[in-house]
């Protein structure tokens, strides 16, 4: 199709809410910012007061409710020039928040990151593919330069629906349109960006029910954990797979986060996975309400004021 008929038909499923966001996705650990999936135990008289104190960090992009003691679950990334670190800041937001219990559970081995929906409906429940993102792609370890901050800040940002945006992004960042190309391809190679792609409102996009899958992997064997956790990586239906730490009070140390149309589609990957896997400790976990879902944003005055006012 030619370039106009393109940018009517992305303006138009932007106007639908179907498209929210078209952008950088960035691997937040590569970029320096340390991040965690956090588990909170509050007391529905609570709640409310909870949900404000959590959802004020900047960092934090996802905070649902969903079926388990464990109520409230959020996601937080913290910048590398945090004075309070990830675990101070989730300390603080423990406090802040009332919560009765707060597990922090960061990701110890990434097996598969990547939202690919099947708009096209032509999977199964039991598909495979290959991951198109691990921890194997993850390679720059080095701090972010004064001009790579700059660049992250502008691709961030949801894309200009004109003919050429990059050449007025370079523009922005006084480069030419071929030095941050460059930027661009490095930071698909080295794992800092996974990729440029558009974000979904998913259920606009037909895809109404999500479950995290949350199952009890051998706890003495990493190995096994680890071969368990490559072939739930591998079902096309999961978008997230991650290791993350147990506690006495939470055994699940595998996490496989599965999409579907509706709950029956989640429950029949999650079935076809316990098959594979011979696992029967595990609980499907669904959303029952989103109090906050962003895209995380880097390098913000944001995150700084935060800090100063709450620490």
């Amino acid at each position: 199709m030619s370039g106009e008929e393109a940018l009517a038909r992305v303006k138009v499923l932007k106007e639908a809410r179907v498209i929210r966001q078209i952008s950088a996705i960035f691997d937040t650990r590569c970029l320096g910012y340390a991040s965690s999936l956090v588990a909170a135990r509050i007391a529905p008289e609570k709640l409310d007061a909870a949900v404000a104190a959590i959802n004020s960090h900047p960092g934090v992009s996802h905070n649902y409710l969903r079926n388990h003691e464990f109520n409230l679950w959020y996601t937080i990334a913290v910048p590398p020039i945090s004075k309070l670190g990830l675990e101070g800041t989730v300390n603080l937001l423990h406090k802040l928040s009332g919560a009765e219990t707060t597990r922090l559970l960061p990701t110890l081995r990434l097996f598969k990151i990547g939202v690919r929906f099947d708009v096209e409906g032509s999977s199964r429940p039991g598909d495979r593919s290959m991951p198109a993102y691990t921890e194997a792609n993850r390679t720059e370890t080095r701090p972010l330069s004064a001009e790579e901050i700059g660049f992250v800040r502008h691709m961030q940002r949801d894309l200009a629906l004109v003919p050429e945006p990059f050449v007025a992004v370079a523009d922005e960042l006084g480069m030419s349109f071929e030095e941050a190309a460059t930027m661009h391809e490095a930071f698909l190679a080295n794992g800092r960006m996974r990729r440029f792609a558009a974000v979904l409102h998913h259920r606009k996009a037909g895809f109404g029910a999500n479950a995290m899958g949350v199952w009890a992997g051998p706890q003495d064997d990493p190995a096994a954990l680890r071969r368990l956790g490559e072939t739930m990586a591998g079902y096309r239906a999961v978008s997230h797979c991650y290791q993350r730490p147990s506690y006495p009070d939470w055994p699940y140390n595998l996490f496989t986060m599965v999409h579907g149309k509706n709950q029956q589609e989640c429950e029949q990957t999650l079935a076809a996975i316990a098959g594979a896997t011979g696992i029967t400790d595990r609980h499907a976990l669904y959303s029952t309400q989103e109090f906050k879902k962003v895209r995380v944003r880097y390098f913000t005055e944001a995150e700084v004021a935060w800090e100063r006012e709450h620490a």
